[in-house]
């Protein structure tokens, strides 16, 4: 019998009826989506200690993106319209962000950081990027490479 057949190599289908690598992913996926939760709240913590860790996230993508709408920021985040708007309040009393009205459609906002809520966000960042540095000296520069692309491709993926 092949190892292939049994089940007991990575990437086999048992008898069981189990892809033992989608198994081997979805093990490794939740403990590092746990591990990314309480990052997330470190980080969000370090930006403001009275910041939820969810609104982490709108600063990660206002950086990147720039502003947008909270409509947009929603979508984008799989959340309702309350739950955005009850989050960038929050950012907004900590003046981490700033609502502008849109010269596209005067009777829109759009959300961004404010001066002070991008320098917290890249001192937090820029000290979360030195920890992967030294967790990952030991890694090929292409193994980092290629994780990254994987990661990504997974998140494109995501999105559709």
């Amino acid at each position: 019998m092949h190892g292939s057949e049994s089940g007991s190599e990575p990437g086999a289908t048992g008898r069981s009826g189990v892809d033992h690598a989608f198994l081997a992913l979805e093990r490794e996926l939740a403990v590092f989506l746990r591990r990314a939760r309480a990052n997330s709240g470190e980080m969000a913590r370090e930006v403001h200690p009275d910041l939820e860790s969810a609104a982490y996230g709108l600063l990660v993508q206002l950086e990147s993106a720039g502003p947008q709408r909270a409509t947009d920021l929603a979508a984008y985040f799989g959340v309702g319209k309350a739950t955005m708007s009850r989050q960038l309040r929050a950012l907004e009393t900590l003046g981490l962000v700033i609502r502008e009205p849109d010269p596209a459609d005067g009777r829109a906002f759009l959300v961004r950081l404010t001066a002070e809520g991008l320098d917290r966000y890249r001192s937090v960042r820029d000290a979360r990027r030195e920890r992967y540095v030294r967790k990952l000296a030991d890694w090929d520069r292409a193994e980092v490479a290629e994780l990254a692309r994987l990661l990504h491709h997974l998140n494109a993926r995501a999105e559709n």
